[in-house]
């Protein structure tokens, strides 16, 4: 399967990614932010679906979800749905376009749920990672306990850090700013 390529099918996590077809924005103030927050979250308590990790940047927004019954394509369509019954008709900007990509181990998971929450910190959206602990546009706050989202699962995430939810939570905080470093230390792209 080649990166990029929508999938479906149960018992899989996904790393979801949504855009307009033009890259335009399509978060343009905090209203609209908290209104996609609550269509994930209606989401996530409506269709059944996990939602592990998560980050809305101005033009596109990641998902890290565990579907085990419904298609991903189902639930993604559903959110898009939702998203642009919650829009005014003078003003939709509602993404058009997502790829998603399976989660295939362990590894490969964690990574993703780094990726996404480092999203707002990466693209500038918040200038400093002690910034993104209280940001409240992405699972990483919730992670943390700053933010409390009992739909996000967290525990899911967590437990892969250690069994102690405080001792979890260090490490998974620790993981996240190691990123940073890492982010740091890669050479700049050209071009």
């Amino acid at each position: 399967m080649r990166p990029g390529s929508r999938v479906s099918g149960g018992g899989t996590a996904y790393h979801v990614m949504v855009w307009r077809a033009d890259r335009r924005a399509i978060l343009r103030d905090d209203r609209e932010r908290d209104d996609l927050v609550e269509c994930v979250a209606a989401l996530a308590r409506e269709r059944r679906l996990a939602v592990y990790a998560w980050a809305l940047m101005p033009n596109h927004f990641h998902l890290l979800v565990g579907t085990a019954s419904d298609s991903i394509e189902d639930s993604i369509r559903w959110l898009l749905s939702a998203i642009s019954r919650s829009r005014e008709q003078a003003r939709v900007l509602v993404p058009d376009r997502y790829d998603s990509i399976p989660c295939t181990d362990r590894r490969h998971f964690i990574e993703v749920v780094r990726y996404i929450h480092l999203n707002p910190l990466q693209g500038g959206v918040v200038p400093h990672l002690d910034d993104l602990d209280d940001y409240r546009y992405t699972g990483h706050s919730a992670l943390l306990s700053t933010v409390p989202r009992d739909w996000q699962s967290t525990e899911e995430v967590l437990a892969r850090f250690g069994r102690n939810p405080g001792w979890a939570r260090a490490a998974y905080r620790k993981f996240v700013a190691d990123g940073v470093l890492l982010n740091a230390a890669r050479p700049a792209k050209r071009g």
